[in-house]
């Protein structure tokens, strides 16, 4: 089934419809955005670099973007598991993914539960385990309210949706998830049979030390560290200012290890 250049539509997913853009042609690559946001606005800037090179998948997960939404709390397995529903809709048996931040924590558990779905997987700021957030991530996210959601995520989320109990849900349920998040169950990394590019920034909100110690779990596994937070590595920053010559490498590194043999 061939797909054509530069599309959207929607995918039965599990119950729910996910709302996904494809771009490019070439070989498939899932991008899943992180909480909060949706596929465009976390991968513009990936898009303009790799279009040329690969078939972009972008997904809006669910309770996200333009993406259809669920009462139940989010878990990240779920998330999996409705990646999997709509690359069977596209009739893609297999793919490389890109994730950042919760997708690239929903990408790990995908390659567990789902290792002959993936080629390789490039995990930017995504965490495994409560500890490998920064001290204290934990407290101010229970003390948070939805008055301090980034003014950037409020705006793009009522853009695609412009409906404030479906922005409130969304809200709730990702900072549920953070709130209770569970470690991955020992051994999940050390099973992963895949390729991994671990991505993260030096004052990112995921510990170096976690990274590096992700590293040393996953049989084959890459490391890289920017001078970098999280994510202006490969997006915008929280001022909207675009650190060009920082994309430009990271996006050229990600190339790299998808072209390795």
């Amino acid at each position: 089934m061939s797909m054509l250049n530069n599309h959207s539509g929607y995918a039965a997913a599990n119950g729910i419809k996910l709302y996904y853009e494809i771009y490019g042609a070439g070989k498939p690559l899932v991008l899943i955005h992180g909480g909060g946001s949706s596929g465009f606005f976390d991968f513009e800037e990936t898009v303009i670099r790799l279009k040329g090179r690969y078939q972009l998948i972008l997904l809006d997960m669910q309770n996200h973007g333009r993406s259809e939404h669920r009462a139940v709390p989010e878990t990240f397995e779920q998330d999996a598991r409705d990646i999997i529903a709509v690359l069977d809709y596209l009739a893609i048996e297999k793919a490389s993914f890109l994730g950042f931040s919760n997708g690239a924590t929903t990408i790990l558990k995908l390659a567990s539960l789902f290792p002959d779905r993936v080629n390789k997987l490039i995990a930017a700021s995504g965490n495994t385990k409560r500890e490998g957030l920064l001290d204290g991530f934990f407290d101010s996210m229970s003390a948070s309210t939805i008055e301090v959601m980034p003014p950037y995520l409020k705006e793009n989320f009522l853009k695609l949706n412009p409906d404030p109990e479906k922005f409130k849900n969304m809200y709730e349920k990702d900072s549920q998830r953070m709130i209770n998040f569970q470690d991955f169950e020992p051994g999940t990394l050390e099973n992963l049979a895949c390729p991994v590019f671990l991505i993260g920034g030096d004052q990112d909100v995921v510990k170096g030390q976690h990274l590096a110690q992700m590293q040393q779990q996953i049989p084959n596994a890459r490391l890289m560290v920017l001078p970098a937070n999280h994510g202006n590595y490969m997006m915008k920053d929280f001022n909207g200012q675009i650190d060009k010559e920082l994309i430009d490498f990271t996006v050229l590194q990600i190339q790299k290890f998808l072209e390795a043999e």
